[in-house]
């Protein structure tokens, strides 16, 4: 019975986290997120795109939103193990490679904020 209002206190605590900010990533932003990454973000999985899950960079628990600029595509095993731990820590615990990853998110974010992939969709909302 503790196991279950612990749950719903936890829920709870999402959903009020959840409504608190603002999420703007779309249905085509995350597809254009998936093509550009081509499996999970963090171990390179090749996995089917109904696998994938939307893992936050900085989680929502510690201020992070779901916004194109924010989210990457993970498998089951790395998003629940990365919960809500800093990421660059737990590439590190993990060993993987904390650069790669570093490097590659830092380009899909300057290739869609620039439009230098025509075969992507534009991640970044259109300037007003």
């Amino acid at each position: 019975m503790a196991g279950t209002t612990r749950r719903a206190r936890a829920a709870n605590r999402r959903r009020r986290r959840m409504g608190a900010v603002e999420h703007d990533l779309d249905a085509a932003q995350w597809a254009a997120l998936q093509a550009a990454w081509g499996g999970c973000a963090y171990c390179g999985a090749a996995a089917g795109a109904d696998s994938l899950q939307r893992d936050c960079v900085l989680p929502i628990s510690r201020g992070g939103r779901y916004t194109w600029d924010n989210v990457v595509p993970a498998c089951r095993s790395c998003n629940a193990s990365k919960c809500n731990t800093e990421v660059t820590a737990w590439l590190r615990r993990k060993r993987l490679d904390e650069r790669q990853f570093l490097l590659r998110h830092a380009e899909i974010r300057a290739a869609a904020r620039t439009g230098a992939a025509p075969d992507v969709v534009p991640l970044a909302p259109p300037s007003v």
